[in-house]
C-alpha cells in the first residue's frame, strides 16, 4: 500500500511539474492576445454623477478613422466625451450617431488610433466556446492602467428578454450569455472576443432576467449590429445641418403643442414631458406625461435645449413626428395642426 501511495505522489508531482512547465506558454499566449485587445479598447468619460448615474463606461475602436463603438447611455449626453486608452493616449470624441433600438452609439475622434478591431473580421461564437471580456467595470482604470480582463465561456445563445430595473431592454435580439460577471457598472460597451482575440460582440448594460429575476451577463453579437453601424457611418442617422436650414417664419413652440416639460435644471436636462394640456394638439396625438422625447422629425433630441432649438425650424402650420420612450417601448406620436 505504501508503494502505491508513493507512486501516486510521484505521478502527482510529475503532472504538476509538467503543468508548471506548460503554464507559462499558455499564459504568454493569453497575455499576448490580451495586450493586443487592450490597445483597441477605451475608457469613456462623460456626463453623470447625479441621481446615481455613472459618468464612465467602455468602448472600442473599430476603424482606422477613429470610430468607437459603445452603448447608448446618459454618459454620452455631453458635447465632448473623453476616451482614454490603456497606453495613456487620450482622445476627444463626439457622438456620430445612435441606434435607439439596439442601444448602441458610434463616436468619432479626430485622431487615428494605433490599433482597432475590424468589423469585417468579427466572427461568431458557439455554445461552450471560451471568451474574453475587456471593459472598465467599476472604473478601476483611469489612465495608463489596463482595463479589466475576464475569462469566461459562452453558456447560451438566446433571445434577450430582460429589464433594467423596471424598464425592459430595447435590444431584443440574439445575445451571448456568459458565465462570468461581465456586466457591471462601467462595463457596458466593452469588447467580447474569443480566446484568439477575434471580436465577437459588445457588452450590454446591466440587466435582470425578467423570468428568473436574476442579473445576467451578456453581449450583443457584432453580426446583429453591422447593418446599423454602417447606416450610422453613412450619415443616415445624422440629419441635415441646422445651420443651412432657414428658420420658420412662425416657429412652433411647446406652448402651441400643449407640452410642459420637467424643470430645466441641468446643462442637458432630458426632454421629459411633465404635463400635456387637455385638448391640445399633443394630447389629441396621444402624447403622455412621463414620455421622453427622443426624436423630432428624425432629429435626435439630446436635451430640452435641443428640442426648443429644433422647433424653431418647424412652422406652426406643419405637423411633426415625435419618437418617444414610454416605459419600456418606443412610441411614435404624430402631431397634426
Amino acid at each position: 500500500m505504501k508503494s502505491f501511495w508513493l507512486v501516486a505522489i510521484c505521478l502527482c508531482f510529475s503532472f504538476s511539474a509538467q503543468l508548471s512547465r506548460a503554464q507559462p506558454t499558455l499564459l504568454g499566449s493569453v497575455n499576448s492576445v490580451a495586450v493586443e485587445c487592450e490597445l483597441k479598447t477605451v475608457k469613456l468619460y462623460g456626463a453623470g454623477g447625479i441621481a446615481g448615474l455613472d459618468s464612465y463606461q467602455s468602448g472600442f475602436f473599430f476603424s482606422r478613422d477613429g470610430h468607437i463603438l459603445t452603448v447608448w447611455s446618459t454618459v454620452l449626453d455631453v458635447d465632448k466625451i473623453i476616451a482614454v486608452c490603456s497606453d495613456g493616449s487620450r482622445y476627444e470624441a463626439e457622438v456620430l450617431g445612435i441606434d435607439p433600438n439596439l442601444e448602441i452609439a458610434v463616436l468619432q475622434t479626430d485622431q487615428k488610433p494605433a490599433s482597432f478591431f475590424q468589423l469585417n473580421e468579427a466572427t461568431s461564437a458557439e455554445v461552450g466556446e471560451r471568451c474574453l471580456a475587456f471593459s472598465n467595470l467599476f472604473g478601476i482604470a483611469t489612465g495608463t492602467e489596463m482595463s479589466s480582463l475576464q475569462h469566461g465561456v459562452i453558456m447560451a445563445i438566446t433571445e434577450l428578454k430582460a429589464r433594467r430595473g423596471s424598464i425592459e431592454s430595447f435590444y431584443q435580439g440574439q445575445a451571448y450569455i456568459i458565465d462570468a460577471m461581465t456586466n457591471n457598472p462601467g462595463a457596458a460597451g466593452g469588447a467580447l472576443t474569443n480566446i484568439r482575440g477575434e471580436l465577437l460582440g459588445i457588452l450590454g448594460k446591466e440587466l435582470k432576467d425578467s423570468g428568473a429575476n436574476t442579473w445576467i451577463n451578456y453581449a450583443m453579437p457584432v453580426g446583429e449590429l453591422k447593418d446599423s453601424i454602417q447606416r450610422i457611418l453613412e450619415g443616415k442617422s445624422i440629419l441635415r445641418n441646422k445651420d443651412r436650414r432657414p428658420l420658420a417664419d412662425r416657429p412652433m413652440q411647446l406652448a402651441n403643442l400643449g407640452i410642459v416639460l420637467v424643470p430645466d435644471v441641468l446643462s442637458k436636462t432630458p426632454a421629459y414631458v411633465d404635463l400635456v394640456q387637455r385638448d391640445s394638439p399633443a394630447a389629441k396625438a396621444g402624447l403622455q406625461a412621463d414620455d421622453l422625447i427622443l426624436f423630432v422629425n428624425s432629429t435626435r433630441i439630446t436635451s430640452q435645449k435641443t428640442l426648443v432649438e429644433e422647433l424653431k425650424y418647424i412652422d406652426r402650420t406643419e405637423g411633426l413626428a415625435l419618437l418617444v420612450q414610454r416605459g419600456a417601448k418606443l412610441q411614435e406620436v404624430i402631431v397634426s395642426r
